[in-house]
């Protein structure tokens, strides 16, 4: 809707990861800076956490558009509860292989048989756990064991695991992943957005999608954002979404603190419950019986019903006393008419 109001050719601040929407913050830029040290090095692991909602997934997928597809081949899961087994098969799906096997070992000959060919070509693997937060110990230590796959020193697979903030904490205080932690090279957390890099962000979102200054941001609508979304591109994404909509809605072209503050209240009420205004009163269904052929017992009788029979019972009498009147009428009026037949006779 917004976006023809505002004459753009798409959504600038759409919640789906996009990795032609990545911004550079800080916080992200050391991400990437990581995680390509993690490819120049060629082993071990990277684990990248941050909360909810702070870019991690399309911080991965802009890293797979920067790849050279002649160096590498890069696949990525999303991680859900899996068993060591089961995480095994996604991974070879993953690189385009057949999942489907009598045994364990059966894909893991395929596996390795796939990263030797390839790195036989000169391209390297690079394996990509998304919310690495759902995998249990069992198949971290999976995960471990495929980091084994070397041709001379050199690892056939590097992996990079992305993940919540508990997924590291678990990682290094877990006994039995003692032997995981040895073999991680570097971590990083992504931060929330700073407030000064805000302004860039909405300016390079709106810019993509054809923006020319339409609708314009004033300082005070961007601190409110800030204020409002404690900088979480998630949070952002969604309030300044609104506020476009918002904004075509009332024929805005100036966003400024105000707008901002009606939208939040807006979205505030989304959340209230609702009070249900109806007075009918839904009644329970009856009881049913241990013998179903058994009838429900007749309800008895209330004050109320007994009254409304009395009020019937005098409608009654009063509907039978005008129709008696109204006969007596009818055979007086008839009597008048034949008397004065008679007289004109």
């Amino acid at each position: 809707m917004y976006e023809s109001f505002y004459n753009l050719q798409g959504r600038p601040f759409q919640l789906t990861p996009d990795p032609r929407f990545y911004f550079s913050s800080r916080t992200h830029k050391k991400a990437m800076a990581y995680l390509t040290y993690g490819l120049n090095q060629g082993e071990g692991f990277i684990i990248v956490t941050g909360d909810i909602g702070t870019g991690k997934t399309t911080l991965v997928r802009h890293l797979f558009d920067t790849l050279d597809r002649n160096e590498f081949i890069a696949a990525m899961i999303v991680s859900t509860q899996l068993s060591a087994e089961d995480l095994l098969r996604s991974v070879v799906a993953a690189f385009g292989l057949d999942a489907q096997a009598e045994d364990k070992g059966q894909l893991l000959a395929r596996l390795e048989k796939h990263l030797r060919e390839q790195f036989a070509r000169g391209r390297r693997a690079l394996l990509v756990v998304d919310e690495a937060q759902n995998l249990s110990n069992a198949a971290l230590e999976e995960m471990r064991m495929l980091s084994n796959f070397q041709d001379g020193d050199k690892a056939l697979v590097q992996s990079f695991l992305v993940g919540q903030p508990e997924f590291r904490e678990r990682v290094f205080s877990a006994p039995e992943l003692e032997q995981l932690r040895q073999r991680v090279i570097a971590t990083h957390h992504l931060e929330p957005m700073e407030q000064e890099e805000l302004a860039d962000y909405i300016q390079h979102r709106l810019s993509l999608v054809g923006w020319d200054n339409d609708p314009c941001f004033t300082a005070d609508a961007v601190e409110a954002i800030y204020k409002h979304s404690a900088g979480v591109p998630r949070r952002l994404n969604t309030l300044c979404s609104r506020v476009l909509l918002y904004g075509s809605l009332e024929e805005l072209h100036n966003i400024d603190g105000d707008t901002i503050a009606a939208v939040v209240a807006d979205m505030t009420s989304d959340t209230r419950p609702v009070t249900a205004t109806s007075s009918a009163v839904v009644m329970p269904p009856p009881t049913p019986q241990n013998d179903s052929t058994v009838p429900l017992e007749a309800s008895k009788p209330t004050k109320s019903d007994k009254v409304m029979d009395d009020r019937i019972s005098q409608l009654e009498t009063m509907m039978k006393s005008q129709d008696q009147t109204l006969q007596q009428l009818t055979q007086l009026m008839a009597k008048l008419a034949g008397g004065d037949k008679k007289d004109d006779g």
